[in-house]
């Protein structure tokens, strides 16, 4: 019996921070889907094979004042929405298929929004067959002549691979098919799952070239789900109790001797054929987790990852059994996921579980990002942050692959309804940043040590031997036949009795004698073929051995050149990846200039713009000023001349009583001139009447008071005044906006100022003062003598520069009353009228009575 070998997955040789490992950036790809309907609004554009361009949507533009623009977002390919599951392949997943046969890793996971079309790229539909089922169909095509016996490689449940031999894996197929109550018969095989029925076509079939002929290999796959952080096995066989079901057991994860992050427990089926690859895929396809939401009818409501993982071992140097060598078995793995979408709850309505599981979802993807934007500062900048990949499921399974494990690429799924279109805008900047993320190459296996061809070589030593035994007459399958050997015994002459019974018996001795050189002649003719046979099969031997040493020779010759020309190749791709990094370098100085040119643009743009906000600002506040001026000089001119009409009054009033004072000493004098005189003339005297003395001439205050009553002189800085017009002038056909404060009183007189087509308002406003030309404000205000004045000052309305309405004043109107017989309540000096003059002396005189003696009584007229 054999002993078993253990492989575990391959790691890069050498540190994983050495100075000379070359990179490759994340490669992301971008895929359109089809619109749903034809009157939906699109909002994205395919501009070339590499770019794609986004409309914001005319709502959205109203809504934001025009902030959204245009952007333009780059990728490696752009797929519009004639493109076909095939051409997406060919250029995405295809040279992943390549890698893994190759040993190398790899790591394939679509992106998006909920209902882009993430699933439909990853699974498709039948005739229209995705990413997985093409991937594993071209895997079988191509290692399918050189695929090992089932059980030959087993996994440890450590993230290895054991090799077990013929027995043992003997043993374990006829274990397996013991405990299948119905064996697999071969019509079961063509009539596979309707739900993968025709995916792939026969014409669109592919197989990898320059596959290792001198391998043997075995592919196991695993299916497993995210959901709400936690994993679960989808291929797990759970026993079914249908009175008490349990819930399905979460997995963890962890890390191997290698560091690479596994699945503990999880079920890894090892299969032959595509068609049973389909059948593993769908009876984990059965237990995931969907959901109908208010945007996806079918929506991923968990985060799946199919694994295909690929053991191969060289052949030993025979080229017939498996090398029982564990530093030569390689296991590879190529992991496509299918990540749920994010979306918004308040666009799908989630509520209870649908609402916990879209927060869970959201959270992943958002932890991915955060990975990505740590990836790309610690790259760009030269920082050593920690990476966040524990704190989710999804980023801790794959950190390896971030840490150079094998290549990433990523396709962005988006849907061109412009309902979407802020969703998207978030996912085109994830994509943007992602491809700034670079991943170390993965390095080659190590070539075995073992001649090349081994197989064929073996194959070609079996046809060989059948034929010669075909052409004996043999068998051609009696390779190491034992029976063989009996035959060839059995066609020699039988030996005659060998019993001497005389001694002088001499026919036994010589029969036997006889028969003895006859078998020895036949086995010497024998003997004689079998090295003639053995000769030229020498001779065929060393031709063959001369051939291969011709072979080696040219194919080292070969070799020495390609390793001049690789050479060659690695200078010239240091030379172009010191071009690219110089590229890059000056990529992001140009994007940072631009960056701080549109800064420094909108900067002046805000700049300008509030600059012509303050320009208007201040010819408003100059016209207000201005206005202002006016009305200041006005007012202090009004002011002014109130006050000078008031000192003048209280002058003249002063005068006025000094005066009166001093007539009143006159009469005094004289009256007492009059006693003194009368007392001392003679009788005759007595019956005399003095003279009536005279009051001081007013004309003076007759002056000053029409001085007093004259109107005040316009401003200076008002515009010359109208000439005086009828009052019937403020009737025209202008229209009028009649001012009149609710504080005015009704006065109950003839004359009322009418102005027809005019709107009436308490308080002027913009609306009232756009529909019209003319101004008239109703001023009233209480006059010298008591009595209610009314003015009627009236303007012409104009368009400000602004937008607003202004009234220049031009004309004032004065509307007053007086009563001619009611006594003036302040005394006018001014009065030239004489019997008012009369009176005021008769009532006067009294005054001077009271204090004078009887004679002046006795004079005095009733």
């Amino acid at each position: 019996m054999q002993r078993p070998g253990k492989g575990k997955t391959p790691r890069r040789l050498g540190p994983k921070k050495a100075s000379n490992i070359e990179k490759d950036p994340v490669g992301v790809y971008c895929r359109i889907r089809p619109l749903g309907a034809g009157d939906e609004e699109c909002c994205i554009e395919m501009i070339s094979s590499s770019t794609i361009q986004l409309h914001a949507p005319d709502g959205l533009k109203a809504n934001r004042n025009g902030e959204y623009k245009e952007t333009q977002y780059s990728f490696k390919k752009v797929f519009g929405i004639n493109t076909t599951q095939m051409e997406l392949f060919e250029d995405v997943a295809k040279p992943l298929v390549d890698d893994l046969i190759h040993c190398k890793n790899g790591l394939l996971f679509t992106y998006g929004v909920t209902g882009s079309g993430k699933t439909f790229t990853m699974t498709g539909s039948p005739g229209e067959g995705g990413l997985l089922p093409r991937s594993l169909d071209m895997l079988f095509n191509s290692i399918g002549p050189f695929q090992a016996k089932r059980f030959v490689f087993k996994p440890d449940d450590k993230n290895g691979m054991e090799i077990q031999g013929q027995v043992d894996a003997l043993l374990e197929r006829q274990k397996r098919d013991s405990q299948q109550s119905v064996p697999k018969t071969p019509s079961s095989r063509q009539k596979p799952d309707p739900e993968f029925a025709d995916m792939i076509s026969s014409e669109e079939a592919c197989k990898s070239e320059n596959v290792d002929e001198d391998c043997c290999y075995s592919v196991f796959v695993s299916y497993i789900e995210i959901y709400n952080n936690y994993i679960y096995d989808l291929l797990e066989d759970a026993p079914f109790d249908p009175i008490r079901p349990k819930p399905p057991q979460s997995k963890i994860l962890r890390e191997d001797q290698n560091h690479n992050m596994y699945v503990a427990g999880c079920t890894e089926v090892e299969v032959k054929s595509t068609e049973e690859a389909f059948e593993v895929f769908w009876k984990g396809q059965k237990k995931r987790r969907i959901a109908n939401t208010q945007l996806n009818r079918e929506s991923s409501r968990s985060h799946s990852v199919f694994t295909v993982k690929l053991a191969q071992a060289p052949l030993d140097a025979d080229g017939d059994h498996i090398l029982q060598d564990k530093n030569q078995v390689n296991v590879s793995q190529l992991c496509l996921v299918d990540l749920a979408g994010s979306e918004r709850t308040s666009r799908t309505r989630a509520e209870g579980s649908r609402l916990r599981e879209a927060g869970n979802i959201n959270q992943s993807l958002m932890t991915l990002r955060t990975c990505m934007e740590v990836l790309r500062e610690n790259q760009m900048c030269g920082t050593n942050k920690m990476v966040p990949y524990r704190d989710s499921k999804v980023t801790h399974l794959f950190k390896n692959y971030f840490d150079g494990e094998g290549k990433v690429r990523m396709i962005v799924c988006v849907n061109p309804n412009a309902d979407d279109y802020e969703e998207t805008m978030l996912v085109m900047r994830f994509a943007e940043m992602t491809q700034e993320v670079e991943v170390a190459r993965p390095v080659d296996r190590p070539i075995c040590g073992l001649a090349a061809g081994r197989r064929h070589r073996n194959q070609a030593f079996r046809d060989e031997f059948s034929r010669h035994l075909e052409e004996r007459g043999g068998p051609s399958n009696a390779v190491d036949d034992p029976a063989l050997l009996n035959q060839l015994i059995e066609s020699l002459p039988a030996l005659p009795p060998c019993e001497l019974v005389d001694p002088d018996d001499d026919r036994t001795l010589p029969r036997l004698i006889e028969v003895l050189e006859t078998r020895h002649r036949i086995r010497q003719m024998m003997t004689d073929q079998f090295n003639k046979t053995a000769s030229t099969l020498k001779c065929m031997l060393e031709q063959f051995d001369s051939q291969i040493n011709a072979k080696e020779t040219y194919l080292h010759d070969q070799q020495s050149k390609l390793s001049q020309k690789d050479k060659v190749i690695i200078n010239q791709r240091t030379e172009m990846e010191r071009l690219e990094k110089k590229s890059k370098t000056l990529e992001y100085k140009i994007d940072i200039l631009q960056k701080t040119t549109d800064m420094y643009e909108h900067d002046k743009r805000s700049l300008k713009q509030e600059l012509e906000t303050r320009e208007q600002r201040l010819q408003r506040e100059l016209s207000e000023r201005r206005r202002m001026e006016h009305r200041m000089q006005g007012m202090v001119t009004d002011t002014k001349l109130k006050w000078e009409k008031e000192c003048e009054r209280r002058v003249n009033a002063k005068q006025l009583e000094m005066q009166n004072k001093l007539w009143v000493k006159d009469e005094k004098l004289k009256q007492l001139k009059a006693i003194v005189t009368e007392s001392s003339s003679s009788g005759g005297c007595l019956t005399g009447r003095p003279e009536k003395p005279e009051r001081p001439s007013r004309e003076r205050d007759r002056n000053n008071a029409q001085k007093r009553s004259a109107s005040p002189s316009p401003l200076p800085t008002a515009p010359p005044v109208r000439p005086m017009h009828r009052r019937s002038h403020s009737a025209g056909g202008e229209k009028w906006v009649d001012h009149k404060p609710p504080s005015n009183l009704d006065l109950d007189t003839v004359m009322q100022p009418i102005i027809p087509n005019a709107i009436k308002v308490s308080t002027p406003n913009e609306k009232a003062l756009s529909k019209c030309h003319k101004y008239v404000l109703r001023h009233q205000e209480l006059a010298s003598d008591g009595e209610i004045e009314t003015k009627l000052i009236k303007g012409n309305v104009f368009k400000t520069r602004g937008g607003g309405q202004a009234v220049q004043f031009t004309d004032i109107e004065t509307l007053k009353q007086e009563c001619p017989i009611a006594p003036s309540r302040k005394r006018r000096s001014g009065s030239g009228e004489g019997p008012l003059q009369v009176e005021d002396i008769e009532n006067r005189a009294p005054v001077a009575n009271t204090s004078s003696s009887h004679g002046y009584q006795k004079r005095r007229k009733p």
